[in-house]
């Protein structure tokens, strides 16, 4: 039976109605971005700090505690706290700058994204406050003085959270309508004593009518905010916005509002310097902190305003505060003008309670009844992490580039950072990564990111992929942009596959095939897959590189710049992306066949592609990646005089080869004949193609006549996999770990000139600053390549079946099929954040805080990677865009044993992969 939010999500995916039209979009901190610098040296976290951003107004965006906005971000609304001791208002979440953490940058605060439906008809947040000063200065000071080698001093440490003096701050958002939002603010005391709170609704527009706001991007009129008359006990705010239409915003209780301007104080901010009117951005801080009440308009007009409600909490006790924010037409009634209705009462509990009823309601329904309670926690703890990192994303190539100087399209420029990116237009909802640490995308986090969105919403995921691929972001010579530090920077090419992902989700949930989606995305990522060739494969070798490629600090030279040894990498995991990415175009292809047959040349080309990288990559010898007496793969150092040397590194880049593995059912065969003829001729013709890889084909198919594409033969499959699956090497009690346990004690170590280069095991935080400092691919557990090697062992499985075991872990004696393999990594990678047999959960480590107090052992981050021996969680605390991915793991493996992936084929992992699908265990 339908749910209430599946019809919400039908009725937005018809535009019935705009359910989606207000979100959690704002950033968690649009302070210290690449959109806000615009410094000389492009020196982006020191030319807009976080001490800047109560009294700067932003350009791009904006951030805000617990906040909600339109979806072109004209209306915020978020929280202000103050504890009457703090310096400041709290309006936004601290935490140190890259050159100020021991490990880069990272928040220090605590909150968490407890609940959210997709269409955010419901949502739930929670954040900690302390009730004494928050150390801003010690969390620095302390900080700095810590070397790489020590652990992050956290917020617990400067014990503001003694003897639980602070307030649990849990916001509520209920829909009644599309533009009807119900806000419930809820503040519990857990200290021993009573303690007042100021508590600041805030409710602004962003500045888009400043006169140094290019005319492209400015706003015909400004918007405004006013106090209105209200009913009785209550009091309210009109916003008028000349695209958004009108708003009400109603605050339950007679309470002070204070009404300022989003506009920069630039007397405080640039000495010398004279603002444009009395009110600015940071009025309201100046009002209630520091008791000024000129800083805020008598008149109750401005384009920002806070409701003051001071409440005095009692210990163990909690106060709640209810508003309300409403399209006008659905407001007022006829004949009652400005006048705010009431809109609390018993009615307003009983939206909230029936929107709560209904997202319970939805989570059911895609959740596998299989599945624990603790782990079906996790999982919707996981997808509200993920619904709630949606932000808009706001950037204007052309226009930034011109206010740089830096715009080639105009004469006297200078090229500066982004330059060749001015045909970009980004103003979209977009899935971030992380929205404090990461507050941009990464394009391929995103496509991960659709993985376990679909589940949720399907169509928002396939809106995702589609972004990567308009012209406005998708550079005119098919590259992809990176992330805004740097948009030509190279990220591995997933998001074929995660298009095919979402393409096998659209089949099992709708039962066709969404065939404009498959075209258009197919076509765009064609350009996307010439632009590898091209530029990624320096001498038409078919072997590429890439740089970094996403994994940071895994080799032993920062391979997006210069090699001190002169020459250039031939990358492993590179090509074995490539080859990954010629399956997915072939698959694609075979799918758009069955409705163009002129797509079955395609089948044929990227067919030849895989063979061609596969050939190359396979090569015998020296100036192969294979190494035959270690059973690995591994980057080749190609040298200025053409000699070539392996770089023998046990990592993630050698295990990736595993990847590129694609099991081919009859019925695909069968439905392309004229393309598997042409690939079998051209086979015949030359029989090297497919020497090296895993045999297929007549003779060699496998469970119900499954052909494979796979890069690595059997042999070399069993050898991997016993590193792999060894916990002296790979396997960690949770999951596969990036850098293999044999560095520890045999560290990998490369002289050149002079100077030593290594790599040691580390299974915690990075110990160089290589690309920020601030990851880790030395030894921690990552979930995106954890899942691709899921896909590649459930692939081989549905090939072999039960006629391949191998021994798991390595030395058990403990034999196991492929399926059974899969699901034990995806078992440890769960383990980290479900309750062990004491009530611990490995991601909070040794935090005795998380791991005991009642209201803290319930709340899980999800963090960025994970430490490779005890599974607690490093980097980025709220990465919940690729840590999602565990609320697809739990899903999957609910959903489907050995048994039925054997009888369904690749599309049983798609049985119950969204809302309304069947399927299901029998």
């Amino acid at each position: 039976m339908k749910t209430a939010e599946q019809t919400r999500l039908d009725e937005a995916r018809e535009q019935k109605a705009n359910w989606k039209q207000w979100g959690p979009y704002l950033s968690e901190r649009q302070w210290g971005t690449v959109r806000e610098d615009y410094s000389e040296g492009g020196d982006a976290w020191n030319f807009f700090t976080h001490d800047h951003a109560r009294s700067r107004a932003y350009r791009w965006g904006e951030d805000g505690l617990a906040g909600i906005s339109d979806d072109k971000q004209g209306l915020c609304f978020a929280l202000a706290l103050w504890n009457g001791k703090d310096a400041i208002l709290k309006e936004r979440l601290f935490g140190l700058t890259n050159s100020e953490g021991n490990h880069g940058e990272d928040v220090k605060e605590y909150y968490f994204y407890l609940d959210s439906t997709p269409t955010h008809s419901y949502m739930k947040y929670l954040y900690k406050y302390p009730q004494a000063a928050y150390p801003y200065a010690d969390l620095v000071d302390t900080n700095r003085r810590r070397n790489r080698n020590d652990m992050e001093y956290e917020l617990l440490d400067t014990g503001v959270f003694n003897d639980d003096r602070y307030f649990d701050v849990f916001v509520e958002y209920a829909k009644d309508g599309p533009g009807d939002i119900l806000v419930q603010i809820t503040v519990a005391n857990r200290g021993p004593d009573a303690a007042e709170l100021h508590l600041l609704p805030t409710l602004w527009f962003r500045n888009d009518w400043a006169p140094w706001i290019a005319e492209s991007n400015r706003a015909e009129k400004k918007p405004m905010l006013r106090q209105i008359e209200a009913a009785a006990g209550t009091s309210a705010v009109a916003a008028a916005h000349p695209l958004l239409g009108e708003f009400i915003l109603s605050c339950e209780g007679e309470v002070p509002l204070l009404f300022t301007e989003n506009e920069t104080n630039h007397a405080r901010l640039f000495p010398g310097h004279h603002n444009d009117g009395p009110y600015v951005k940071d009025g309201i801080n100046n009002c209630v902190v520091q008791g000024n009440q000129d800083a805020v308009n008598p008149d109750k007009q401005g384009t920002k305003v806070a409701a003051n409600y001071r409440l005095m909490v009692e210990p163990g006790q909690s106060a709640t505060v209810r508003l309300r924010l409403t399209a006008q037409a659905a407001a007022v009634k006829p004949g009652k003008g400005k006048t705010a209705p009431s809109g609390f009462g018993a009615e307003f509990d009983q939206i909230l309670a029936a929107r709560l009823q209904e997202a319970d309601d939805f989570y059911r329904s895609v959740t596998p009844p299989s599945v624990t309670p603790d782990a079906a926690k996790v999982m919707r703890q996981a997808l509200a992490g993920m619904l709630w990192s949606k932000q808009f994303f706001f950037f204007d190539g052309d226009n930034w580039l011109d206010e740089h100087n830096s715009n080639p399209l105009h004469s006297g420029y200078r090229y500066g950072r982004n330059s060749e990116w001015f045909h970009m237009l980004n103003q979209d909802i977009v899935s971030m990564p992380d929205k404090w640490e990461y507050p941009w995308y990464a394009a391929w986090d995103l496509a991960f990111h659709t993985l376990p969105l679909s589940i949720v919403d399907p169509d928002f995921a396939k809106a995702q992929m589609k972004l990567m691929l308009k012209g406005t972001y998708l550079h005119p010579s098919g590259q992809m942009p990176a992330y805004e530090w740097n948009f030509s920077d190279v990220n591995p090419p997933v998001h074929a596959f995660a298009t095919l992902f979402l393409l096998r989700t659209e089949q099992a949930l709708h039962g066709a095939t969404d065939v404009d989606f498959l075209r258009e995305t197919f076509n765009k990522l064609v350009l996307n897959f010439t632009w590898w060739v091209n530029r990624k494969d320096r001498f038409g070798k078919n072997v590429f590189e890439g740089g970094f490629l996403g994994l940071d600090n895994i080799s032993v030279f920062d391979r997006s710049s210069p090699l001190p040894t002169g020459g250039h990498l031939e990358q492993a995991d590179g090509t074995a992306w490539m080859a990954l990415f010629s399956q997915n175009m072939l698959e694609l292809a075979v799918a758009l066949a069955a409705h163009d047959r002129t797509y079955e040349d395609m089948v044929v080309k990227f067919a030849e592609h895989f063979y061609y990288i596969a050939l190359a990559m396979n090569k015998p010898g020296q100036d192969g990646m294979w190494d035959e007496e270690d059973g690995f793969y591994y980057d080749l150092l190609r040298l200025p005089d053409g000699s070539a040397t392996r770089l023998k590194v046990r990592s993630m880049v050698g295990l990736l080869p595993l990847c590129a593995t694609t099991v081919v059912e009859k019925a695909q065969r069968e439905s392309i004949p004229g393309a598997m003829a042409q690939v079998i001729e051209r086979l015949r013709r030359i029989p090297e193609l497919a020497k090296s890889i895993h045999p297929t084909g007549p003779g060699h198919l496998g469970v119900a006549d499954r052909g494979i594409l796979a890069m690595v033969n059997p042999e070399r499959l069993r050898r991997i996999l016993t590193k792999m699956l060894d916990e002296n090497e790979f396997l960690s009690p949770y999951g596969i770990r990036s850098l293999s346990r044999f560095h520890e004690r045999n560290p990998f170590v490369f002289h050149v000139q002079g100077q030593e280069f290594r790599v040691d095991y580390l299974p915690a935080e990075s110990n160089s600053g290589m690309f920020g400092g601030n990851s880790n691919w030395r030894g921690p557990i990552w979930l995106p390549v954890n899942t691709m090697i899921i896909r590649a062992l459930l692939n081989y499985y549905l090939y072999y079946g039960d006629n391949f075991k191998i021994e798991c872990p390595t030395g058990s004696g403990n034999m196991m099929n492929l399926f059974a393999v899969a699901k034990e990594i995806a078992d440890r990678l769960g383990r980290i954040f479900l309750q062990d047999e004491n009530g611990r959960r490995p991601v909070y480590g040794g935090t005795e805080k998380f791991q005991n107090d009642p209201h803290w052992r319930d709340y899980i981050l999800f963090y960025e990677y994970f430490h490779g021996d005890n599974g607690a969680g490093l980097g980025a605390s709220h990465q919940t865009g690729w840590t999602g991915l565990v609320a697809k793991s739990i899903q999957l493996f609910g959903i489907m044993d050995a048994e039925q992936a054997l009888a369904g084929g690749k599309l049983a992992a798609f049985a119950k992969g969204a809302p309304g699908a069947g399927g299901g265990k029998k």
